[in-house]
């Protein structure tokens, strides 16, 4: 047992750091409620076609739906399968590391254990902590099939690449240069193998692409929120290797937006980037592990720019294993033990102080959109049968989990109708290809004749003395005020810049208040998080 001590300390240790605040009071937030939805649809209502609907592949919604089967549908327990999955990659990264030695594995596995990144996402119902666990395995049989291309280890290592494309839709980024990857290193002594694993791996595409091509060929304007900016790129390396995660979502445009985080950002990224460098120094094949990343990276950069996704951390999380094995490849390789061991000590106090000290901390990070918060509000709002509730960005469906809409009449001004709110006679697929430039003009109009006549018909007229109407406003997708607004839109550069969504629900907020005050009286304004709900009321004249 002596022999699996310290691999079984650093499991232990990975399993606290993921179970502490696992328990989220503030419910699913719109991405995790999406998982439950999708994995809650039974198989024969509609499963397929709601996968479809979304942006990745079905493999963790059948992961989900499995354990929802068995164990029920708690938010505890959706967020328990994500552990499930960060716990396993522990191991799984030591396993990669002891393909070069012992105390490679134990850094690989004490770095997976302590990563901020996988310790946030093994606390989200999302598919990326499973997602890193493919990824693991995919490099550990990477590395077995090199040194020994075996029908085993190519086996597991088709396998896991087909199970990375059927989790993740831009997966086959990195499975690409992967492959490219193995066909170098293998061509000359397992040349069949090679055209093997290229025909399996090709007739995999095929089989998925209807369902790729069905998702990406979707035209939606979840991704028009976010902008390429070099910041991001430097937000990736902070979050995979520091304890201070930013670009979860949206990133600043400013690289040192928090100075006071500068040392927690900068020095563990210093560290994991000289052992990335050590590590390539005369190694062939760490060196094209490095232009593995580089080069998905670069595509996914490429991608950004083309306007196809927002460059956001996670995206890229089947690098993660790889940078990890090649920094901990480096530090593992210094000769001087006092040097190795002091650069081992400062890493580890640094991203496992932070977690305990920092209110921020990934385990401690509040989701301020979680749906929870928004019902637990609309209970407080005392509302009477028929009542209305005008919900702006989201559907009602996506508050199901947590409240019964049944009893009140539901108006939504979403991402997929306001363009019927705010003009007569522009399409979905007119706005999606020139909205900015079509909306120029109203963005700066003090009033807009159309949406007044849309909440006149749809609310105003449906209500009776003493009823109310309670608009849900989602504060994270209307950040700007008016003025602010006017100045966007009056900056060409910065108008360009902003993302589309964020302007467009920034006015209705302001036009749809504007209008529900001219002809109702408020009784009740409660926000808490990224929610505020405003409670409007008729009255008997």
């Amino acid at each position: 047992m002596k022999k699996y001590s310290a691999i079984s300390a650093i499991i232990i240790f990975g399993i606290i750091l993921r179970l502490i605040f696992i328990n989220k009071p503030d419910g699913l937030w719109n991405d995790e409620y999406v998982s439950w939805m999708i994995a809650s649809v039974p198989f024969n209502q509609g499963f397929w076609t709601a996968v479809k609907s979304q942006c990745h592949m079905p493999f963790y919604y059948l992961y989900l739906k499995f354990f929802m089967a068995l164990f029920g549908q708690s938010d505890l327990l959706l967020r328990i399968t994500s552990v499930i999955t960060g716990i396993a990659a522990i191991p799984v990264m030591y396993l990669v590391g002891c393909e070069k030695d012992k105390n490679t594995g134990l850094m690989c596995a004490g770095f997976t254990a302590v990563s901020s990144f996988l310790i946030y996402y093994s606390q989200e119902v999302r598919l990326y902590s499973l997602l890193f666990l493919l990824s693991a395995a995919c490099l550990l049989y990477t590395l077995k099939s090199i040194k020994n291309p075996d029908k085993k280890n190519l086996f597991l290592f088709i396998l896991f690449n087909f199970f990375i494309l059927f989790t993740h839709t831009i997966g086959f980024v990195f499975v690409f240069f992967n492959l490219i990857l193995l066909s170098v290193f293998i061509y000359k002594k397992s040349k069949k193998f090679v055209i093997l694993i290229w025909s399996i791996t090709a007739l995999s595409g095929i089989c998925l692409s209807p369902l790729i091509l069905k998702i990406l060929g979707t035209q939606t304007f979840s991704q028009w929120w976010g902008n390429f900016s070099l910041s991001r790129i430097g937000f990736l390396f902070t979050d995979y290797f520091s304890p201070v995660l930013t670009n979860l979502t949206n990133a600043p445009e400013n690289f040192f937006y928090a100075p006071k985080l500068v040392l927690f950002m900068i020095v563990p990224v210093i560290i994991a980037i000289t052992g990335i460098f050590k590590s390539v120094i005369k190694n062939k094949l760490n060196t094209c592990l490095l232009l593995v990343v580089f080069f998905t990276i670069l595509t996914l950069i490429a991608a950004s720019l083309c306007g196809k996704l927002v460059f956001i951390t996670k995206y890229s999380i089947e690098i993660y294993p790889v940078l990890i094995y090649l920094a901990c490849s480096g530090i593992a390789g210094i000769n001087n033990k006092i040097i190795r061991n002091s650069i081992i000590i400062i890493y580890c106090l640094i991203c496992t102080g932070y977690i305990f000290i920092a209110p921020n901390s990934a385990p401690k990070i509040r989701r301020a959109e979680g749906h929870k918060i928004m019902t637990d509000i609309l209970e407080r709002m005392e509302l009477k049968d028929n009542d209305i509730i005008l919900m702006e960005y989201y559907n009602s469906d996506r508050f199901n989990k947590y409240f019964d809409f049944s009893k009140y009449r539901v108006v939504s001004i979403n991402k997929g109708n306001f363009y019927s709110y705010l003009s007569e006679d522009k399409s979905y697929n007119d706005i999606y290809k020139d909205g900015k430039k079509l909306y120029k003009n109203m963005f700066l109009s003090n009033e807009n004749q159309h949406l007044k006549s849309m909440l006149k018909k749809e609310i105003l007229d449906n209500l009776k003395p003493d009823q109310s109407v309670v608009m849900v406003i989602l504060n994270s997708t209307a950040i700007y005020n008016p003025e602010q607004i006017t100045q966007i839109v009056q900056n060409e550069d910065l108008y360009n810049k902003t993302p589309f969504l964020f302007l467009v629900f920034s006015y209705l907020k302001k036009q749809t208040f504007l209008n529900m005050i001219e002809n109702l009286e408020v009784r009740r304004i409660e926000g808490k998080g990224q929610w505020m709900l405003i409670k409007f009321t008729k009255l008997n004249n």
